[in-house]
């Protein structure tokens, strides 16, 4: 179950931009997410594995927001881009060459946080994806 191990990822990701605001703890709204297609990840499975996860934490009462990021592929030999299907074995329509480079698809990223500080008005901001 690739969701579980993705949700222990981002809770450590969201431990690691808590500890950077200091001794002010932030109050997370949401949690902006770019989920690419060629993933393997389910976003109502992810959304499920999170809301279960942050139950009693900091982070209890924050939702996540997923942005699907379509499979887009370029053709090496003529240099198309495609959108990608299992039902061609993810070939190029133009060529029918294998997808060998995938343009978009892949990500799996915190876009940005919506949070509150004190008595501050909601922010969103964005977050670097860890390497």
């Amino acid at each position: 179950m690739h969701e579980v191990d993705m949700t222990k990822c981002l809770l450590l990701s969201m431990q690691d931009w808590r500890q950077r605001h200091g001794p002010v703890s932030p109050s997370v709204e949401v949690v902006h997410l770019q989920v690419g297609d060629f993933t393997c990840v389910e976003p109502a499975q992810l959304v499920s594995t999170w809301d279960v996860a942050i139950r009693g934490s900091w982070l209890e009462g924050a939702r996540l927001s997923i942005e699907s990021i379509p499979l887009v592929g370029r053709c090496v030999r003529c240099s198309a881009t495609y959108r990608p299907s299992a039902d061609s074995a993810y070939r190029s329509p133009c060529c029918d060459h294998p997808m060998e480079e995938v343009v978009t698809g892949r990500e799996l990223r915190i876009r940005s946080v919506d949070y509150t500080l004190a008595s501050s008005v909601p922010a969103e901001k964005p977050t670097p994806v860890p390497s």
